[in-house]
């Protein structure tokens, strides 16, 4: 004996898996397509800047807070963050220090914040000497005294900038230094900006 409703079960059974499978897929090519859009703000020095397909995971080492307080990248999950891996003992990384500085006066704020790390051996006085000397105000001094953090996200040489999402991964990666308050990097973080804020 057939029974009657078994076609129609059949048939809901496959409009909920398809259905499943569609929100699956567009969450996915959503997540791999969201900043792809920035190819095309890759302008001047910008051009180094590596896009990845899909948003990487965030190591879980810890660092440090000018008072010793350990901290993680998650806690910068409220806005859009760039963070700078950097070295007092490090010349490019003193050179575009100042650009950073001023794409936070620029943009800082909500949805965006500049983060620079100073990675392995850097003596809390060395780096308050250098901040004062160029008079950087605006930027919090944290350290990663032993590299841990920096080796743990593959950091191979210095300086290294990541672009960190509000769902705390990584979507993008500078090798080198840069002048980050250009007009081109400005205009590439203010779309950045713009197409995080719009999730």
């Amino acid at each position: 004996m057939k029974t009657p409703f078994k076609g129609l079960t059949n048939f809901s059974t496959f409009v909920v898996l398809y259905t499943a499978f569609s929100l699956c897929a567009n969450t996915v090519l959503s997540e791999v397509n969201k900043f792809s859009i920035l190819e095309e703000f890759k302008v001047g020095e910008m051009k180094k800047l590596i896009l990845h397909e899909t948003p990487k995971a965030l190591s879980e080492e810890v660092f440090y807070k000018p008072n010793g307080d350990p901290v993680i990248l998650e806690s910068f999950s409220e806005s859009l963050t760039l963070v700078n891996f950097w070295a007092t003992w490090c010349a490019p990384c003193l050179k575009e220090m100042p650009s950073l500085s001023n794409l936070q006066k620029i943009k800082g704020g909500k949805n965006f914040n500049v983060v620079t790390i100073a990675t392995m051996r850097n003596s809390p006085k060395s780096v308050d000497k250098f901040f004062e000397k160029m008079s950087i105000d605006n930027l919090i001094k944290y350290q990663d005294p032993k590299g841990h953090l920096a080796r743990s996200l593959k950091v191979a040489g210095l300086p290294l900038t990541i672009l960190i999402n509000r769902d705390s991964k990584e979507v993008a990666r500078f090798i080198g230094d840069a002048d980050w308050s250009s007009p081109q990097a400005v205009k590439l973080i203010e779309k950045a900006i713009e197409i995080e804020m719009q999730n």
